[in-house]
């Protein structure tokens, strides 16, 4: 009878975190960029003596949350700081320790030393240079960019480039719509337009891709799971006492 407690114990774990997944997918329905992460489950199978601590019992278990990177909805802003992509690519940052970070795209600004960067205060890897007086910026789809002045004169002053990770896998989220790529990972820098790497759409940024019905029916599913678990562990308990009850 232990080891129906032990079973059981596993499944309330495994649908405890993939409740938290969801709740926080749900949470994230209107974050721009934001990516919904999916949970794999995998079978447990006993070695030895099971108990919760030292030896993982049979049951289930949570094979942790993976993001899935299919594109959201584009939504037109007409702030010309305001950056999307259409496609799989992503714009390199660079973060202050000067590791590289990948990020979706979102609201862009000219940083304190005159560099265009994220809204986050993150330098694109390029170093784009933002002239003293320029008025406004023109991004094209293939990632020109172009300073506008007073007297609508146009310069291009650089160029974003993508980023491409044919693995969503080797990818880690470090919250703020960025991430990391993981150790031995591989990326391929390509222009905008170039082998699936997407266009730029400027006065846009990307919606969550969470579908809030499919997240309900997720979230329903699991509580039932979680459930059922639970009534495992209360029949256990109740034959126990039942045994314990017994008289000779």
């Amino acid at each position: 009878m232990n080891g129906a407690f032990y079973i059981a114990a596993t499944g309330l774990r495994a649908q405890q975190g993939a409740l938290d997944v969801t709740a926080n997918n749900i949470a994230n329905l209107n974050t721009s960029g934001f990516k919904r992460a999916s949970v794999r489950f995998s079978e447990m199978v006993a070695s030895g003596q099971a108990t919760v601590e030292s030896v993982q019992p049979s049951g289930v278990a949570s094979s942790g949350a993976e993001r899935v990177f299919t594109q959201g909805d584009l939504r037109e802003t007409g702030g010309s700081m305001d950056l999307a992509i259409r496609g799989d690519g992503f714009i390199e940052l660079m973060a202050p320790s000067g590791r590289s970070v990948l990020w979706r795209g979102g609201a862009l600004k000219v940083g304190e030393d005159g560099f265009l960067s994220a809204a986050n205060g993150m330098s694109l890897r390029g170093m784009i240079a933002v002239p003293t007086g320029a008025q406004d910026l023109l991004i094209s789809a293939d990632g020109r960019v172009s300073a506008i002045f007073d007297d609508q004169t146009r310069n291009e002053i650089g160029r974003i480039d993508l980023t491409m990770v044919r693995d969503s896998a080797a990818l880690s989220a470090i919250g703020e719509g960025l991430y990391e790529l993981t150790d031995g990972a591989r990326a391929t820098t390509l222009a905008a337009g170039e082998d699936g790497a997407g266009l730029l759409v400027q006065g846009s940024v990307e919606a969550s891709n969470v579908q809030i019905s499919d997240e309900m029916v997720t979230l329903l599913l699991t509580q039932r799971a979680y459930a059922a678990n639970a009534q495992v562990v209360q029949a256990g308990d109740q034959l126990m006492a039942i045994a314990n009850g017994l008289k000779r």
